[in-house]
């Protein structure tokens, strides 16, 4: 098949995590598996451009990428030129999959789809929450939603969702919605938790300060790290790294909240790991915590556990409920008291931690190679063109 991906970013999967590093995942174990795939997404990088070239084919990942540049609206990673290549390629695609909810080029190149006929399938990415919606930004989005978005997803051919608690957020909305498929993200199962080289010497430093617990992520409220602090006090003997990128500036609040709570001298940020870096920081915490208020699916809870290092997380993770079921972690509650206990717990039980460990690797092995999983994509998109009479 000749598959055509959307997607705000497409930048080094090494620097991102997300929607990229699944985007990335995807598409290589897709072309991997014989398909024709072409990525469609704009050179934003924060507020420069990806020295890339644009509006001509770049090889990516076994397949063909093609970069185009938003030079207004970047907030929506608005491209104009999107929508004319689009217009002119869009009938040479027997699938268009999109990941960018919220965006204007998962508007566009959808639009141009329904206009040629090709169907399209959707990947909300866990941008439809309508609780965090209603919390956080009612209004624009509801807006976004009613004018936009459900026409985007009613008139979809299917909608791909990472987890069963994606799905029964979305069903919350109470649109007409296709059928909708879950597929979980996929890992690279590869490792390079023995590598110790690349690893800058503030890591180092703070990582031989004594035993920790480790969050890697977006430093954003979304991630729950506030209830992660405030959790701490509950958990007297556990220190925490919080490592990952802060476009939101979330840290200053964050250490002052750390401040007043006492606990400043147990909290290190670390600031945004990458690579070997990140294996190796991976490789040297007792167990990862994911306090998130809202987390689709959790690629990190992967990563985790594919360094062998269980994971603590809340009712709110994606994964959690899979992860948990295989022994190879624990889901709290995030009140303070609930996630703390949690937290001491298994700082205590070093044994639990390397069963739990061994538990989830294999479990990755398992459940979320990417082979497997773009099978599944593929599967599905089988059976989209199986309904609309292609072969």
């Amino acid at each position: 098949m000749k598959l055509l991906h959307v997607t705000a970013s497409y930048l080094p999967a090494t620097r991102y995590g997300g929607t990229i590093v699944s985007v990335h995942g995807l598409c290589r174990s897709l072309a991997e598996r014989g398909h024709e795939v072409h990525v469609f997404t704009t050179s934003v990088d924060g507020p420069a451009d990806s020295p890339v070239p644009h509006g001509e084919t770049v090889l990516l990942d076994g397949g063909r990428g093609w970069y185009f540049r938003s030079a207004a609206l970047r907030r929506f990673y608005y491209a104009p030129a999107m929508a004319a290549a689009a217009r002119t390629q869009i009938h040479d695609f027997d699938i268009v999959h999109s990941h960018a909810v919220y965006l204007w080029p998962g508007w566009a190149v959808t639009r141009q789809a329904r206009r040629a006929g090709v169907p399209y399938v959707i990947s909300p990415r866990g941008m439809l929450e309508k609780s965090l919606i209603e919390q956080k930004s009612p209004v624009a989005k509801a807006v976004l939603i009613g004018m936009v978005e459900r026409l985007v997803l009613e008139r979809a051919a299917a909608i791909h969702v990472t987890s069963p608690r994606e799905g029964e957020e979305l069903e919350r909305f109470g649109f007409a919605l296709p059928r909708i498929y879950e597929i979980p993200n996929g890992s690279d199962q590869g490792v390079t938790a023995g590598v110790d080289r690349d690893v800058p010497e503030a890591i180092r430093h703070a990582a031989g300060q004594g035993p920790f617990a480790l969050f890697l992520g977006r430093i954003s409220w979304k991630k729950g790290l506030d209830r992660l602090l405030a959790a701490l006090p509950n958990a007297p003997d556990v220190r925490v790294i919080i490592a990952g990128n802060d476009d939101e500036k979330f840290t200053p609040a964050l250490a002052a909240q750390a401040g007043r709570l006492g606990i400043a001298d147990r909290v290190h940020f670390a600031g945004p790991v990458h690579g070997h870096a990140k294996s190796w920081l991976l490789s040297q915490a007792m167990f990862m915590v994911v306090p998130s208020y809202s987390e689709n699916f959790g690629n990190v809870v992967l990563e985790s556990l594919a360094h062998t290092r269980p994971v603590l997380m809340t009712p709110e993770v994606g994964v959690g409920a899979t992860v948990a079921r295989h022994g190879a972690g624990v889901i709290a509650d995030g009140a303070p008291e609930s996630f703390g206990r949690a937290m001491a717990a298994l700082a205590a039980d070093a044994a639990g931690r390397s069963v739990m460990g061994r538990r989830g690797r294999e479990l990755v092995e398992r459940q979320f190679g990417w082979p497997s999983v773009a099978a599944r994509i593929e599967g599905m998109y089988q059976e989209i063109r199986a309904m609309r009479g292609h072969s």
